[in-house]
């Protein structure tokens, strides 16, 4: 799979990763791939309630 935009959040706590994906998010046009990695065991959940 191709992504668009690619945030590198490994190493980040709670809430930052989500907030990084929200600011690339409203920079993208609508179709296109966000990619997050994350190692914060915390952040599956985060982006699932979301």
């Amino acid at each position: 799979m191709e992504f668009d935009v690619d945030v590198d959040a490994r190493g980040l706590s709670c809430p930052l990763p989500i907030l990084r994906a929200k600011k690339a998010l409203a920079g993208m046009q609508s179709g296109q791939v966000l990619r997050v990695a994350t190692t914060d065991k915390g952040s599956l959940r985060d982006f699932q309630a979301v």
